[in-house]
């Protein structure tokens, strides 16, 4: 058993740990809340969005955009992967999750025919991930702030519009963690180019029967309330190929801040619970060091007692 001092000096060290998890639970507390709401707050414009959508999905098929055509995988074809992680670590399983997912998807992708794969990656941590399996790795974008505006976003969301409709790109998949709650996440793949009609048509479906579903397959914003999705007879003047571009382009890039927002919310709260759980283990480790220190602090009374006995016993 080890000595008092060296269990003392342990149990101190333990001590200084909890407080720097505890000090980092409380600030990813803070920054949760904050993506929380920024998340809440982008539903609403994202849920009118889809409103102006649905309207127009009785005409989707007057429709000649890059955005609604599906393109034939070729030997040039090129598809985008966009992967969203965090910058730093200490955040439980939230980076490993959605690499592990992205890297699926990638194989299953490559499994569809002779497709060159392109990576955008939006962090530190993926970024590392995506370079060391060996993929190709286009550009990356680590100086996202946590408290992201859409304006933060345009460089990363005109790049990948404009390239997609320049014919590079036959389909762009972003990887995102959906927020569900502080203690779930689930990774997703999505596709958002092309938008295909046929799910555009039943996804807006869904959502005008289902007062649960969000528009981007979240929960609804509380503030929103149940009636959010309503088939508003909207008047379209003009061309009709310009007006559904000009909106699927708004909307793809408010479905990329929108990911980023889920993302961050994420981390934030998946952080937080780590370091929730790190704090209460080091409380639970302190609780048994302070046990085994006890025990031997009093083995060591025993001893001392046990030697001044036999001394006087020798004496006498």
């Amino acid at each position: 058993m080890a000595g008092t001092k060296e269990i003392k000096q342990r149990i101190k060290s333990v001590k200084n740990t909890k407080k720097i998890t505890k000090a980092m639970e409380l600030v990813a507390a803070s920054k949760m809340k904050r993506a929380i709401f920024k998340a809440l707050s982008s539903r609403l414009y994202a849920n009118y969005s889809w409103d102006l959508l649905t309207s127009l999905s009785e005409r989707l098929d007057e429709v000649n955009s890059p955005f609604f055509v599906e393109q034939k995988v070729n030997e040039d074809s090129k598809t985008l992967f966009v992967l969203i992680t965090s910058n730093g670590g200490l955040c439980g399983a939230y980076n490993s999750q959605i690499i592990k997912k992205t890297v699926l998807a990638l194989k299953d992708s490559a499994q569809v025919g002779p497709v060159q794969i392109d990576i955008i990656t939006v962090g530190k941590k993926g970024d590392n991930a995506m370079r060391r399996i060996g993929q190709n790795v286009t550009a990356s974008f680590l100086e996202i702030p946590d408290n992201s505006a859409l304006s933060d976003l345009i460089p990363m969301s005109k790049m990948i519009i404009d390239e997609y409709k320049s014919g590079k790109y036959n389909k762009v998949y972003i990887a995102y963690t959906d927020f569900v709650s502080a203690l779930t996440q689930k990774p997703h793949v999505k596709q958002i180019l092309p938008i295909v009609k046929e799910d555009l048509k039943e996804l807006i479906d869904e959502l005008g029967d289902s007062p649960k579903a969000g528009p981007l397959g979240t929960p609804k914003s509380p503030v929103f309330g149940e009636n959010s999705i309503n088939k508003v007879p909207y008047i379209f003047e003009g061309d009709m190929n310009t007006i559904v571009e000009s909106l699927a382009e708004k909307l793809v890039r408010m479905q990329i801040y929108h990911m980023i927002l889920e993302s961050s919310a994420s981390e934030q709260s998946s952080r937080m619970m780590a370091m929730k759980n790190a704090s209460e283990a080091a409380g639970e480790m302190i609780d048994d060091l302070t046990l085994v220190f006890n025990k031997a602090r009093q083995a060591g009374i025993t001893r001392e007692i046990s030697e001044i006995s036999a001394g006087m016993a020798s004496i006498n």
